[in-house]
């Protein structure tokens, strides 16, 4: 298939692009161009933020349109009002972020959605693409990690960890979240693409279970070589802070695990990281690599003192 791709050199783009030149497909790239392009793909220069650089796009036709830097509607609907919509699928990434705080736990994809969440826009796509008529595939993972994220999730542990510092946790580090790695959601994007039942379909992507915040710290010493039980933990009071926020502590301050059976069932896939293996790997293959001499621990201050 003749496939635009909306970014793709940077984070989830990577593993996505591999698998689909792997799959034969005719690729496409729109990106800025600071990242290098692989071989054997089209690469068109522009800036989706201004009508002045989307122009490359217009009078294109794509079969597929893979969308996974898009935040509003406006930034999805600028991109078809150029292209035309695509004639098999529009991939979009969203995020388990637009569901309503809830005591009913794992969330369903029918589960309530919060209009005022941070990721409204993503909500407001998913709703336009269905009012539009456009075939589409929408995945909302929780939180991504893996080799080249720049949100820093794992990281932000990592930092702790190698250098020694105590690592902040709310409460006693019982609150549970949930990690998918890139190369999972890249997968199962790229799997979507073939079947035709998962058009005008919304799924919840990320590993199969949920892990506790203390649970996440042990498994990020055990990434690093390190002794869990030589990792100090310093508890803060999450009270007066909002829980939905990720400033000083990177994570919800809530709960935030999703049901998976959807995307498992109609997609025959299975997610091949847990959490275990998806901060090994992004240890191993990122951050080791690089490894920051002085990371930034100014904020925890505003949590232990």
């Amino acid at each position: 298939m003749n496939i635009l791709v909306m970014g793709g050199t940077r984070f989830v783009g990577k593993p996505l692009v591999e698998r689909l030149l792997a799959q034969g497909h005719s690729l496409t790239l729109f990106s800025r161009g600071r990242n290098p392009v692989p071989a054997g793909v089209e690469h068109l220069a522009g800036d989706r933020s201004s009508p002045e650089g989307l122009q490359p796009l217009a009078g294109r036709r794509f079969d597929v349109i893979v969308d996974s830097s898009g935040r509003t509607v406006e930034d999805s609907r600028a991109v078809v009002e150029r292209t035309g919509a695509p004639s098999h699928r529009f991939v979009y990434v969203s995020s388990a972020g637009v569901y309503a705080d809830s005591e009913l736990w794992p969330l369903r994809e029918d589960s309530p959605t919060d209009p005022q969440s941070r990721h409204s826009g993503k909500l407001d796509t998913e709703t336009w693409l269905s009012a539009e008529k456009i075939p589409f595939t929408s995945f909302r993972p929780t939180y991504i990690v893996g080799p080249g994220n720049y949100n820093p999730v794992e990281s932000w542990f990592f930092d702790r960890i190698v250098h020694g510092r105590p690592v902040p946790l709310p409460g006693d580090g019982s609150t549970i979240t949930q990690l998918g790695h890139v190369k999972d959601l890249a997968a199962v994007m790229d799997r979507c693409i073939g079947v035709d039942a998962a058009a005008n379909r919304i799924y919840n992507c990320s590993s199969s279970q949920g892990i506790t915040f203390a649970g996440l710290v042990a498994a990020a010493a055990r990434a690093c070589g390190k002794d869990p039980a030589a990792v100090e933990i310093r508890s803060f009071d999450p009270a007066g802070l909002d829980k939905k926020a990720r400033k000083a502590f990177p994570l919800r301050l809530a709960h935030f695990l999703t049901d998976i059976t959807r995307v498992q069932s109609e997609l025959a896939w299975t997610p091949a990281y847990d959490v275990e293996r998806a901060l090994a790997d992004s240890y191993a293959n990122d951050y080791a690599q690089r490894m920051p001499t002085s990371p930034d621990f100014s904020g925890d201050s505003a949590l232990i003192g």
